[in-house]
């Protein structure tokens, strides 16, 4: 824990002081994108390996899609209370 604190520390002093760098922006912009593919790729890669959640998958992808649709509802009806909140014209 005490890794992730100081490296997300870092990242926002690095980020404060090169954030004024249209190419760098855009750099970090363009390698954040393809870390999280690379991630989403091994998170994969891990799950395919592992058999329990293979067997499982008719179970386990039931209550995934039931998940993945309450918390999309969620946060669409959170996003939707903020923009009235905060962010309408008035």
């Amino acid at each position: 824990m005490i890794t992730v604190l100081v490296l997300m520390t870092l990242g926002i002093g690095l980020g404060f002081f090169v954030g004024k760098f249209p190419k760098v922006i855009k750099g970090v912009d363009k390698m954040t994108t393809w870390s999280i593919y690379l991630l989403l790729f091994l998170l994969g890669i891990g799950v395919g390996l592992n058999e329990k959640i293979i067997n499982n998958l008719h179970t386990i992808g039931l209550q995934a899609l039931i998940l993945t649709v309450g918390a999309i509802l969620g946060s669409l009806i959170f996003a939707y209370i903020t923009y009235k909140l905060f962010f309408k014209s008035k």
